[in-house]
């Protein structure tokens, strides 16, 4: 059986930050494939600059294009909207028996867990990777058994802020990987 971490974002955009958690989760946490979902707008998430979804799936493609074990994932696409993360690992198990599906999630994310459309489901069906972020602390001794704090990388670095350093004429390069900051100046976005 295959292992997968199934990491899903707003990715508006892309950036270097997600890149080295899916890759951490590849080397560190010995998942087969790390496949990353566009998600479309996020029920806990009110965004009026969010790109339309094919955008965001284009950058998010030209970011993982090199890695092969680096996969999109276009399962919330077909689903009913708001999407919900149960109804998409649902999805994602009917659809690929031969898998096994790890939900990867911020600790920010961790912290608000109990807002999830049917959260307790989740954590009894599917393992979670909580990667860090800046200024969410995680409480490992209180995890369920599902549930997992990773050593993934922590950078500091925000989609917000590149939006904004992007809409203000400020350099966001180092932050985006090459082709997805040559995309992003070619179709002039979050301008």
């Amino acid at each position: 059986m295959k292992k997968i971490g199934f990491f899903s974002g707003s990715f508006n955009p892309i950036h270097k930050g997600h890149l080295a958690i899916a890759e951490y989760m590849l080397d560190k946490a010995g998942f087969d494939e790390v496949w990353l979902s566009v998600s479309p707008q996020n029920p806990l998430k009110h965004s009026d600059n969010l790109l339309d979804d094919a955008t965001r799936i284009a950058m998010v493609s030209l970011a993982i294009a090199a890695n092969p074990r680096l996969r999109y994932c276009d399962i919330e696409m077909t689903l009913a909207r708001p999407s919900y993360t149960i109804t998409t690992l649902e999805a994602l198990t009917a659809k690929y028996p031969d898998c096994e599906f790890h939900l990867l999630i911020g600790a920010d994310n961790w912290l608000i867990f109990d807002h999830w459309k049917s959260y307790r489901e989740i954590i009894e069906r599917y393992p979670i990777e909580i990667y860090p972020r800046p200024g969410y602390t995680i409480d490992t001794h209180n995890l369920p058994a599902s549930v997992r704090a990773t050593e993934a990388p922590q950078m500091d670095i925000s989609a917000t802020e590149i939006r904004r350093r992007i809409a203000e004429g400020d350099r966001a390069d180092a932050l985006l990987p090459p082709e997805v900051y040559r995309y992003i100046v070619q179709h002039r976005l979050y301008l």
